[in-house]
């Protein structure tokens, strides 16, 4: 091979590395230009507010009379919702409603009558009760306990609620429901609702201890 020969086959040898290294920094860039013009991919946002669904909610309680058999009832008319911290965890959040007073049902139109009158929740002047939780404890997956103010007659006192998320779903028409039970007690004397009487064979006849429950849907509220 002669001098000049050998220096054509280097030259070639150049242009082809010449060539492979503009290709390789082409490339580089088109992939470096594209991952920084890729849109990251949107997902669903995260409920943080939930609406309570009156028509799959029930707020009951339960009361003993004569000392012996309870008496059960509820309020047809109330609203409320619930509200999820950042991090989209309920003990993060608060809890809140409103209870239309008017509304009891025990089932016997002249006990509710009397209900609703100033010797038990006197409608006429207080027409709502409110609870507002101040915080919320997690207890345990799906178990929490939150504490509150409740406010009946305008007397308002901390309450503790024992509190189970029952589970969540999505519904025939694509709304986001969570479900939740709460059940706690309290005295109604606590709140001025002292009316009584004597039973001969002794003691009263409507009882100081309130058992609370309430089955709730809520549906989330994506803004």
């Amino acid at each position: 091979m002669t001098f000049f020969t050998s220096i054509g086959v280097v030259t070639q040898v150049l242009q082809h590395a010449l060539v492979a290294i503009v290709l390789l920094f082409t490339s580089v860039t088109d992939i470096t230009h594209n991952e920084t013009n890729m849109t990251p991919p949107k997902t669903a946002p995260t409920p943080t507010t939930w609406q309570i669904d009156p028509a799959h909610t029930q707020v009951e309680f339960t009361v003993k009379h004569m000392m012996f058999a309870k008496v059960r009832g509820s309020f047809n008319e109330f609203s409320g919702q619930i509200e999820q911290g950042a991090n989209g965890d309920l003990s993060a959040g608060a809890f809140s409603a409103t209870i239309q007073a008017g509304t009891i049902d025990t089932g016997n139109g002249d006990r509710d009558e009397h209900l609703r009158s100033a010797d038990f929740f006197d409608v006429a002047n207080f027409p709502t009760i409110t609870f507002n939780s101040s915080r919320i404890e997690r207890l345990a997956d799906g178990q929490l306990k939150a504490y509150g103010e409740l406010t009946i007659r305008d007397v308002t006192t901390e309450i503790s609620l024992d509190v189970t998320e029952t589970g969540t779903g999505v519904d025939p028409w694509g709304n986001l429901r969570v479900g939740i039970q709460a059940e706690g007690t309290i005295s109604r004397k606590e709140y001025g609702l002292t009316w009584n009487q004597a039973l001969e064979a002794g003691g009263v006849l409507v009882g100081d201890e309130v058992t609370l429950l309430i089955e709730a849907q809520a549906i989330a509220q994506n803004d």
